[in-house]
């Protein structure tokens, strides 16, 4: 199949004054959502050709020849194709530094397919009891902060695991292993949670496939365990996806005005939080994740308006079994570079050399971190504003 983006690159200018493209959704653009299964669902809406309207393909030849495959490529008639010999590392997209000028735009615009390889469950014992093979990497929106890029290079774009059988099988083992949940945690009192969304938004996900569907089908029918994904894009498809209790919903929150400059492209905050109640009726236990909180002159008083919103809008039904995750800011050096490429701006409260440290993650990277007391005290100031303006929110843990 004929390659497609063969046109010569630019080099991007050394510092843009914004982005090439603003938030996709901003507070004065917030309409009702489309009722699912009204024209097609969401995913057909103009909203979602918003976020997604793929114009390129990259395809490896045996993602390209599933079913889950077809079933992508059926969406998205007469748009190219190029073959490729594996999805981690395309040299045009990922080797390409002349892509970060073009890093929201790759995002809108670019599909990779592949198969994920390696099927493995990993412990965490944080947000989960385990980490499942998720069936996405990378993401549509364009989170500044976002860690999934940072051993890519100058691209970003969604790569679907097209072996969802697969995947799922592998997960539905691995619970049927485990048995019955013997004593409660952190992560739940009861059952065994999985994140399957660990390096992707399931929500954006589900725009172009039915991966997402299919995950969700799958801990429906196991009683001891419950799916859980991070998002900070609401797809009112996803409500009629039957999930029985045994998937968790963490939308991603923090203050507008950080949204704003950090979370572009994405569903405004105001927005996932009115979320909640309709995604709780639906069936979906739904937490929060308070991520990430980066410090920078104002953030008490930001947070505490966040907060005070937050128990202002939010039903006593979705506040009784609402739990939070606290997220501390980290970044990293190869990340602070491409951005700089194309959101500087982000990089003024992101990276701050004389209040981080680096540290050494569990996946072996080295990234910064709040220096070990800023961190602490942070903390704990934070937990002093929940108590004092959204008590009931319990904090599942905080890092």
């Amino acid at each position: 199949m004929a390659p497609v983006g063969s046109g010569p690159c630019t080099s991007p200018p050394d510092r843009p004054e914004q982005p090439e493209q603003q938030a996709l959704f901003g507070w004065e653009e917030t309409v009702p959502a489309e009722p699912p299964g009204r024209g097609g669902g969401f995913r057909d809406s103009a909203r979602a050709r918003r976020m997604l309207d793929v114009r390129e393909v990259y395809a490896e030849p045996a993602a390209l020849a599933s079913p889950r495959g077809q079933q992508i490529l059926a969406r998205l008639p007469g748009v190219p194709v190029t073959e490729i010999a594996g999805h981690w590392r395309v040299p045009s997209l990922h080797g390409n530094e002349g892509n970060i000028a073009r890093w929201t735009r790759i995002k809108t615009e670019t599909l990779v397919l592949g198969v994920r390889q390696s099927l493995t469950t990993r412990p965490n014992g944080r947000s989960a009891d385990w980490i499942a093979p998720g069936a996405s990497n990378g993401c549509a929106m364009a989170c500044a902060y976002c860690y999934v890029p940072r051993r890519k290079g100058y691209a970003n774009p969604i790569t679907l695991f097209t072996n969802i059988e697969a995947i799922t099988a592998h997960v539905r083992r691995h619970v049927r292993a485990q048995g019955p949940k013997p004593e409660p945690n952190q992560c739940d009192p009861h059952a065994w949670v999985y994140d399957i969304g660990e390096n992707g938004d399931c929500s954006v996900d589900a725009l172009i496939c039915d991966n997402t569907a299919d995950l969700i089908a799958a801990f429906r029918a196991l009683p001891t365990a419950k799916a859980s994904f991070a998002t900070k894009f609401v797809n009112p498809d996803l409500l009629a996806l039957d999930p029985r209790g045994r998937t968790r919903v963490r939308f991603s929150v923090m203050p507008p005005d950080d949204s704003r400059l950090l979370d572009l492209r994405t569903s405004p905050v105001a927005e996932r939080i009115a979320a909640a109640a309709d995604f709780l009726d639906a069936g979906y236990e739904v937490h929060f994740n308070l991520s990430p909180v980066v410090l920078r002159p104002g953030w008490q008083r930001d947070w505490a308006a966040l907060l005070d919103h937050l128990d202002d809008v939010l039903p006593a039904r979705v506040k009784a079994q609402a739990g939070a995750e606290i997220i501390m800011l980290t970044h990293n050096q190869q990340l602070h570079e491409v951005n700089l490429g194309w959101h500087p701006r982000a990089e003024e409260v992101l990276w701050q050399p004389a209040a981080q440290e680096t540290k050494r993650s569990e996946n072996g990277a080295l990234n910064v971190r709040y220096a070990r007391e800023i961190k602490r005290d942070a903390l704990a100031r934070l937990r002093e504003l929940i108590a004092g303006h959204a008590p009931w929110l319990r904090i599942r843990y905080a890092f």
